[in-house]
């Protein structure tokens, strides 16, 4: 593919040096080809990337942190437009404000804000982009508190398909701004958001206890009963996990199965001591890690290591009858030994107060999100784990709203995108159609422009 012209950024090749850095990805089942890299220095790079891929008809990707499970960071013999060099942050702590970089990770806007003592929700893994993240909705330990990370969001600067450089607002392109929060990439690329903030920590009650499996629907029943009713500031997932090679963990335990709650109190330490201790006291731990911790360690403790193959799925609950904890327990128990995770993750509050219509995502009021998250690093163990992960979020079927977050899934095919919506795909589809007519932005959760539909 001919380089683009009056591009200030790098462009990468095949054959190059920095070709297969550039083009590897979270999820290392993703082995795509792309013709030509464009790591994007400005915004006016993002516009002649886009004008170079129309003219000559290329396909085009979009990446950021590169965390899309199905890949969709990159597009074989394409264009792939990488914004991680847009990666720049103002913090203006009396104000409550952050404009941040579209290639930003959690990490370094949590860093940045956190000297502040300010936050807002932000992804559970660090070296996620906020970009995806963001647009996709954007769940994490603070979203009962504070909302999704699309409902801090403030403004967003992105180009669109004819190569215009809009800020979008309650105020200015309001359509567009509604369907940015939590609508996916599907309307341009952005190349910047600004996000409200609010005062966390820096330091909060969190951590993680485990305990046995044995223990574990007594556990289970437990996170579900106090979590019906748990004030916004419990921000915290039960899951079972496969315990690591870790000093902290038992030797007897070590590389076995364990049931767990994980996350953090969004308040003073000593109140979250208080409100959790019962509940984290509901069976005898193998070990407790909750006490004091940053925020910023806390967002990046249940980090994978890179390199590691990925397939997640997801489905959403309107309630938790004993039956489906039944279920998840018998699911998780049958969960392969290694770096997988059977997680349940308690919605409500801040993310159910959004008013029907007011972002793209239907079904905000799920009470909860079950999520198989398969991960391991053997090719052979391919079918083993996405096996698993099929027939864990099947065994839900029964209790199932049909509704999904579509950051917890890969690609799942356009009736899943369509539950993710449910009635707002329509709305979707016509701001599509103005912003992107030709659906030139598709390699994401795809939404089609309105007149393709008919």
């Amino acid at each position: 593919m001919q380089l683009i012209p009056s591009f200030q950024g790098d462009q990468i090749r095949p054959g190059d040096d920095a070709y297969d850095d550039a083009r590897t990805v979270f999820n290392a089942m993703i082995d795509k080809r792309p013709a030509l890299i464009a790591r994007c220095a400005t915004a006016e790079d993002v516009a002649a990337a886009i004008a170079h891929a129309r003219e000559i008809g290329a396909p085009l990707a979009v990446r950021a942190g590169g965390h899309s499970v199905a890949g969709m960071s990159l597009v074989d013999d394409g264009l792939v437009i990488d914004v991680r060099g847009l990666n720049e942050i103002a913090v203006d702590p009396v104000r409550g404000i952050a404009r941040a970089g579209s290639g930003m990770t959690w990490a370094e806007f949590d860093a940045a804000t956190q000297a502040h003592g300010l936050a807002t929700t932000g992804g559970r893994v660090s070296t996620t982009g906020i970009a995806g993240l963001t647009l996709g909705g954007g769940s994490g330990w603070l979203e009962r508190s504070l909302g999704l990370a699309c409902d801090s969001l403030l403004a967003v600067e992105l180009v669109t398909a004819d190569g215009e450089l809009i800020r979008a607002t309650a105020d200015a392109h309001p359509e567009l701004f509604w369907a940015l929060r939590g609508g996916g990439g599907n309307f341009g690329v952005v190349t910047a958001f600004e996000y409200a903030l609010r005062p966390v920590g820096p330091i909060l009650y969190g951590g993680l206890a485990a305990y046995d499996p044995a223990d574990g629907r007594r556990v289970a029943r437990a996170f579900r009963d106090y979590m019906r009713d748990a004030p916004d500031a419990a921000g915290i997932a039960l899951g079972y996990v496969t315990a690591p090679p870790e000093d902290f963990v038992p030797p007897e335990w070590q590389g076995r199965r364990i049931t767990g709650i994980v996350g953090c109190w969004n308040g003073p330490v000593e109140e979250g001591e208080r409100a959790l201790a019962p509940l984290l006291a509901t069976a005898e731990p193998i070990v407790n890690l909750f006490g004091e911790i940053p925020y910023s360690a806390l967002q990046s403790m249940i980090d994978d290591p890179p390199g590691q193959r990925n397939w997640w799925t997801a489905t959403y609950l309107d309630d938790l009858p004993d039956e489906a904890l039944d279920a998840f327990c018998d699911a998780s128990e049958l969960m392969p030994v290694g770096l997988s995770q059977s997680l349940l993750v308690p919605w409500g509050g801040a993310v159910a107060r959004a008013g029907e219509g007011e972002t793209p995502m239907a079904k905000r009021d799920a009470a909860w999100v079950v999520h198989p998250f398969c991960v391991w690093a053997e090719p052979e163990r391919d079918v083993e784990h996405m096996a698993w992960g099929r027939a864990t979020r099947d065994a839900f079927a029964p209790w199932s709203s049909g509704g999904v977050y579509l950051n917890f899934i890969g690609d799942e095919g356009e009736d899943r995108i369509r539950a993710a919506f449910g009635p707002s795909y329509e709305r979707l589809a016509e701001v599509k159609r103005t912003y992107d007519p030709d659906n030139l932005f598709s390699g994401n959760q795809n939404v089609r422009p309105a007149h393709a539909m008919r």
